[in-house]
């Protein structure tokens, strides 16, 4: 435990009002806060004047950082997702100068779960891939008592992205060289999400009776949960461009190597902005694989009821993929996530799965989860205030502590 005076320089947050909290927190601990501002989105949520503006190009940014770290004497870094450009340079250079970075991702284990990691998250954690290492530290672990669940209602959320991204309206006035690490203009992400979600209310009730259908007459299908092309899990850690060469590659695998009976459902990610025909391009996939007949694509279904029902999973690392095992379900990755290990995933090639497909071990996935929920995840969320004040309560752990609860472990 330690009980000196940290420095902490936060740099990019989620859109919402969680570092701000934070840091207030951790200077009521007697700690000294300081924070990197890379937008006008930024500097609204911040509401302190203990705030620096970049507003110089990328290249210069470690230089920047570096003389912060010198004159304010900076010990730990604090920032939101580890692969945005303003972060890589950040941790890579902190980390050469003995500064810890403290990583904040979306939950590993969801809704009521986020992720803080020393160094990385995802494919860059420090979390073994040993089956055999989570067998022996989960069994010395203590019991997990269940979460405080809570409400966060997508409106709460949906606010915030748009008060932060209107505020980001002004970055050609005040930073003029930011480039935003997300691929699509926000403006054009909001008028698919509008469109979609008009389109939801009139299909719910359509998809609810195909699915109903299909698990009334005990159809075996596999699910396919679609991720965001434009999310890091694809463009950074995964051998895939976009969702549509994961669509090409498991419609094919399916129509040659499935059960002529079983079926495959493909559900679009609920924060997806519609931007892609999905629609369009499994039907167009489905004519040219001959399977047009066994392949459901659903916009609006019940994640649990198709898990709980599914034959199999095939996902490329989403976090469905752990809640797919949680419900005894055989699940193969198409990329490396932390809970691809041989007992909880299938090993071999996707071509194998769909006839040899096994369900993980159950004792293995509770001590898996047991340790990974010990180790790396906090009870709380990072959008609604009885979130915000869950995760501030539980991340304090981890700030009191030299050593990550990771580290201590390994």
């Amino acid at each position: 435990m330690t009980t000196k005076t940290r420095v902490f320089l936060f740099l990019q947050g989620p859109c919402s009002p969680f570092f701000a909290e934070l840091a207030s927190h951790l200077r009521a601990l007697g700690h000294r806060v300081f924070k990197v501002n890379f937008t006008s989105g930024d500097y609204l949520y911040w509401r302190s004047s203990q705030g620096f503006q970049y507003r110089a190009r990328l290249a210069e940014l470690p230089a920047f950082l570096e003389h912060l770290w010198l004159t304010l004497g900076i010990t730990d870094q604090v920032l939101f997702g580890d692969c945005r450009p303003v972060h890589q340079p950040a941790i890579t250079h902190g980390q050469q100068l003995g500064i810890r970075n403290y990583v904040f991702e979306e939950g590993y284990f969801r809704p009521f779960w986020i992720t803080l990691e020393r160094e990385g998250v995802n494919s860059h954690s420090r979390l073994p891939k040993d089956a055999q290492w989570y067998k022996d530290v989960g069994t010395a672990l203590p019991e997990l008592e269940p979460p405080h669940a809570f409400q966060s209602p997508f409106s709460v959320r949906a606010t915030h992205d748009v008060l932060y991204n209107v505020a980001n309206l002004s970055n050609p006035l005040f930073f003029r060289d930011y480039r935003s690490h997300a691929p699509v203009p926000a403006m054009l992400e909001y008028a698919g999400y509008l469109q979609r979600f008009a389109i939801n209310a009139l299909i719910k009730k359509h998809d609810n009776v195909r699915l109903t259908e299909l698990i009334r007459n005990k159809t075996s299908f596999y699910f396919l949960p679609l991720q965001l092309s434009s999310d890091t899990q694809i463009t950074q850690h995964s051998s895939y461009s976009s969702m549509i060469e994961v669509l090409e590659e498991v419609m094919a695998s399916f129509s040659c190597h499935a059960a002529t009976h079983s079926w495959l459902v493909i559900k679009i990610h609920p924060l997806d902005a519609g931007l892609i025909n999905y629609d369009k391009v499994i039907k167009h996939l489905a004519l040219r694989y001959a399977i047009t007949e066994r392949v459901l694509y659903l916009q609006v279904a019940d994640l649990q009821q198709l898990l709980a029902k599914a034959t199999g999973t095939v996902t490329v690392n989403s976090t469905v993929g752990g809640l797919a095992l949680s419900y005894h379900c055989p699940t193969i990755t198409l990329a490396d996530p932390i809970y691809n290990l041989p007992g909880l995933t299938f090993q071999g090639k996707l071509d194998d799965f769909w006839p040899h497909a096994e369900p993980p071990d159950a004792l293995l996935f509770k001590l898996y989860s047991k340790t990974i929920i010990h180790t790396t995840q906090i009870n709380g969320g990072f959008y609604c205030h009885a979130g915000i004040r869950l995760a501030i309560k539980h991340s304090e752990r981890f700030f009191a502590i030299d050593r990550s609860p990771l580290e201590l472990l390994l």
